[in-house]
């Protein structure tokens, strides 16, 4: 499987993933991967409407995800993998699934964040996972749209 982005964007499929970045890495499919969303009838049915028309759309559970990478289910496909924060990465990397880079796109701030950067804000927790991540030798960028600079996250951190 070509996997093109791993996103972390907390508002999963919006204009940003479904006009630039789907555009810009010629996008086949979108893996959101999120337990809730999964679960979610509602959650399906919204990304769904999101996705651009032609792009396949695949809406998993963490679990499911990482069988269906590593069964290489989707090979001949350019994937975009979205999620809403760092903690799934890192479980479907546990599951085994190779990823070399990992880009912060939109983390929103909360009451339990602090900026690091316009539209990253992370919890002390992310701060842990981003290490974790870091040390197994992933990549890991802060980059909103296709056309602005890759930020190293870690120099951030």
């Amino acid at each position: 499987m070509a996997i093109l982005n791993v996103r972390i964007d907390g508002r999963l499929i919006h204009g940003q993933v479904a006009n630039l970045w789907t555009s810009y890495l010629d996008i086949t499919r979108i893996m959101v991967i999120d337990d809730v969303a999964a679960a979610s009838d509602i959650d399906k049915a919204g990304l769904r409407l999101a996705c651009p028309a032609g792009v396949k759309l695949s809406v998993l559970p963490v679990e499911k995800a990482a069988t269906n990478i590593k069964d290489g289910r989707y090979d001949s496909q350019r994937v975009l993998i979205v999620v809403r924060n760092p903690q799934t990465l890192l479980r479907l990397v546990e599951q085994g699934v190779v990823l070399t880079d990992i880009n912060a796109g939109n983390m929103p701030k909360t009451d339990q964040t602090r900026p690091i950067r316009k539209t990253v804000h992370v919890t002390d927790d992310d701060v842990e996972v981003f290490k974790k991540l870091s040390a197994k030798g992933i990549n890991l960028t802060a980059q909103l749209v296709p056309n602005e600079e890759k930020v190293d996250l870690m120099k951030l951190l």
